[in-house]
């Protein structure tokens, strides 16, 4: 008997007939003699309607109560999926975040966990129960308050129960067949990945691949946790995603990792372009100003150091943040500016971070030529540039992203002979 973590997303669970769907390929699972844990997502777009709701009656909702309504959607998935489990003639009981035993810290809206004490799905799956937690959601080991882990934060949920119970593998089924070279809703030609290493996996997550949540494949990484992507609309075998690049796993063919050179081309729209400018170009500015904005908690990601537009002795200082930061970061550097010593500060929403990964990079001198090369063809300009081994990230205006991605991807002969099937979901 194996245990198995089964996640499923809001485009699995987007309505009476997917969810029960979906409860037919649980139910089949356990058939087959698995002991199984479900981490469900809100269906549809749940969470986006309650956030325009909440948008409706106040401008600055409390983080608090955003967390309190926003951890309503997936209390919903579980319970009538677990009504649906049972309609089949199964057994499942469904659980918050907080009775799953999911503990975090204190920041509602971006929880990180803490501390995960599964003790009530363990009785629930000896008792043969199909156990099903809502994803997303946690408690706070202080002020006993609900607090949500961040968009994307089912698939965190799914790993972190994995990795405390001592799971086989961890599930997550979306609506695409697994990872592919490129988002299918941009390039319809991508190629699904059949291995990746969690290496590039995360420079994927980080860069934009909304298949998987970033945080998520860094548990998985550090716990050694088995991940395989998968789409709950088919039977196909999905992506798996290999935790420890140094080590192999089997399968029935008994076929090792493969590490082509690129995996693929990942783009995100999910972030804002922050310039300082006209800071002293003296010693112990930067660290300054990010420190500030690390006491605002604001995630930064590229960053680029620039003699300024504003004469000698100074210097401008980009980077991006994530658009839902932005106006906390702003606030932060406001309130800062004199002290710091800079003139000004510019922000711009309307720009898109596209990412070229992996292994092998630095190996092959082509790779930066073919990159910019095919970019340059798609008349796109390029704000930014960040580099790693497996990965070179630009920064470009928004509205030229899209043909970007497709550029980059044809350039480095990751198309595919057949159209790539979505089933589901609305990107939004």
């Amino acid at each position: 008997m194996s245990l198995i973590v089964q996640k499923f997303g809001g485009s699995s669970v987007a309505d009476a007939a997917g969810i029960t769907r979906v409860a037919r390929r649980i139910v089949r699972t356990v058939d087959q003699g698995h002991q199984v844990v479900v981490v469900v997502s809100a269906m549809g777009d749940t969470t986006d309607d309650l956030l325009d709701l909440a948008s409706q009656v106040c401008e600055a909702p409390p983080a608090r109560e955003m967390d309190m309504l926003l951890s309503a959607g997936e209390r919903i998935s579980m319970s009538l999926l677990a009504m649906a489990i049972s309609a089949l003639g199964s057994s499942a009981q469904s659980f918050t975040g907080s009775q799953a035993g999911l503990m975090t810290d204190e920041f509602h809206g971006r929880a990180r966990i803490v501390e995960v004490s599964p003790h009530r799905i363990k009785t629930a799956l000896e008792a043969g129960h199909v156990a099903i937690v809502a994803g997303f959601q946690g408690m706070n080991t202080v002020s006993n308050d609900v607090t949500t882990l961040g968009r994307g934060g089912s698939d965190t949920t799914a790993v972190a129960l994995a990795a405390s119970l001592g799971a086989d593998v961890c599930e997550i089924y979306t609506d695409v067949d697994g990872v592919y070279t490129a988002d299918p809703r941009v390039v319809a030609t991508a190629r699904k990945i059949d291995r990746i290493s969690s290496d590039e996996m995360l420079d994927l997550a980080a860069s934009g691949a909304k298949v998987l949540h970033l945080r998520s494949v860094e548990y998985a990484r550090r716990f050694g946790v088995p991940l395989h992507v998968r789409s709950s609309f088919s039977d196909l075998e999905g992506t798996w995603v290999i935790p420890n690049s140094e080590d192999t796993i089997t399968f029935e063919k008994g076929e090792p990792l493969e590490q082509p050179i690129i995996s693929g081309v990942a783009h995100d729209r999910s972030e804002a372009k922050v310039t300082v400018v006209g800071v002293p170009d003296v010693p112990g500015k930067a660290a300054e100003i990010f420190g500030i904005l690390a006491q605002a908690q604001t995630n930064i990601d590229m960053i680029v150091q620039n003699v300024s537009t504003k004469g000698s002795g100074k210097t401008d200082i980009s980077f991006t943040v994530p658009i839902v930061e932005g106006s906390a970061a702003l606030a932060a550097l406001e309130a800062a500016k004199e002290k710091v010593g800079f003139e000004g500060v510019d922000y711009d929403e309307h720009v898109g971070k596209l990412s070229l990964v992996g292994a092998g990079m630095r190996s092959n001198p082509g790779v930066s030529f073919t990159f910019f090369e095919a970019l340059h063809q798609a008349g796109v300009n390029v704000d930014m540039i960040s580099t790693s081994e497996i990965r070179i990230s630009v920064v470009t205006a928004a509205d030229k992203l899209d043909g970007a991605v497709r550029a980059v991807h044809t350039a480095f002969g990751l198309d595919a002979d057949s159209t790539a099937t979505v089933y589901g979901g609305t990107g939004r």
